[in-house]
């Protein structure tokens, strides 16, 4: 059985909420871009469908007693919480979080991945995230181009925070490595590792040994060498290296007119290559299950394509195993429930339990 543990990120955008009634329509959820989606290509398997066609809410507290109750008996160790927070007075999809700590019998550990960027429509060119660009379609081009405005602040902001995340710290299930606190940051800046260090001493004022904040690595955001990271995959590995992902940035105005395409045993053959080839010990290494973002962008999008339950359990087998003998203590794994990216452990329809079983095999060894 390996020793590593395989924390799976878990998407809260499953409910209702004031912000995506207001931005997208009232009742909207990344369930609506899912149910909407199409197939693009000859043996494209869109829409998803959950098995049982169970479109949960993640406002009830029984759904998300299923999701941990399938999630540990198939072996997975943790959910890494995707977390938007923008400022002290933004913040949205925090109903699911709200009920994993007030339901001290829900046996899922868990920990926070901030999502650090505003909310902005596809159109703008603003840095930010584009959250629903086929909603956003059937929007018209006037208003806002930014939907919530995401600032850094003072220490009075950055206390703000930290005393809001406090009792989830505190939560015996909060996810601790050394008694430190696992907190993951996906935009890097010199404010935010202000930010990190300030934390670190409130941490320890709380009777832990810190934090242990891990960075999505960039190598274009000089993170600092000391600094813990981690590869998000497959973006690091499926969309090619550095210098393919800034090309891409020169000539992002050109227009895509097709789902771009990539293989999924190609990517994951970059995958484990790269984690065999890293010498740094503060790296952390992702995974994935699947990708296609055809359900948010359409023919904008991407996915990796010819992936099933075998290949999966295959190379997570072996990256656990790189893990293992590299002494690195878990992997991020994209993911849960992100349905809109086709990344998905949940059951649906076609596969049913087929990549839970296969997570539980790999485990194994």
């Amino acid at each position: 059985m390996s020793k590593v543990k395989v924390f799976a990120m878990y998407l809260p955008q499953y409910h209702e909420t004031e912000v995506n009634n207001k931005f997208w329509g009232k009742g909207f959820t990344d369930w609506v871009s899912v149910k909407k989606a199409v197939s693009l290509f000859e043996g494209h398997e869109q829409p998803r469908v959950p098995m049982n066609n169970y479109y949960y809410d993640l406002s009830k507290v029984e759904s998300i007693r299923w999701q941990a109750e399938i999630a540990k008996k198939y072996g997975v160790d943790g959910w890494g919480i995707y977390h938007y927070w923008f400022n002290s007075n933004d913040r949205t999809l925090t109903k699911p979080a709200e009920i994993l700590l007030n339901n001290k019998d829900i046996d899922m550990p868990f920990f926070f991945a901030w999502d650090n960027a505003s909310w902005k429509r596809t159109w703008s060119k603003i840095q930010g995230n584009d959250w629903a660009p086929n909603a956003d379609s059937k929007v018209e081009r006037k208003g806002p181009e930014v939907l919530i405005e995401y600032r850094v602040g003072s220490e009075k902001d950055w206390r703000i925070h930290f005393d809001y995340l406090l009792p989830y710290f505190k939560d015996t299930r909060y996810v601790k490595h050394d008694n430190k606190i696992l907190f993951l940051i996906y935009n890097f800046s010199s404010e935010i590792l202000r930010m990190v260090e300030y934390w670190d001493g409130l941490a320890k004022k709380n009777g832990f040994a810190g934090m242990e904040c891990v960075f999505s690595y960039n190598p274009m955001h000089g993170i600092p060498k000391s600094a813990y990271k981690f590869r998000y995959e497959p973006l690091y590995s499926g969309w090619g290296g550095f210098w393919d992902r800034a090309k891409r940035l020169v000539f992002r105005n050109i227009v895509q007119k097709d789902i771009k395409l990539f293989s999924y045993d190609k990517v994951w053959k970059n995958l484990i290559r790269n984690a065999k080839n890293c010498h740094d010990n503060r790296m952390y290494y992702g995974a994935f299950v699947n990708y296609d973002d055809s359900p948010r962008r359409g023919k904008k999008g991407k996915a990796i394509v010819d992936g099933n339950p075998a290949l999966f359990e295959k190379y997570l087998k072996q990256l656990l195993a790189i893990c293992e003998k590299k002494r690195k203590p878990f992997v991020f794994l994209t993911a849960w429930n992100e349905w809109g990216e086709g990344a998905y452990l949940e059951p649906d329809q076609i596969q049913q339990f087929n990549y839970l079983e296969a997570l539980k095999r790999a485990k194994k060894g």
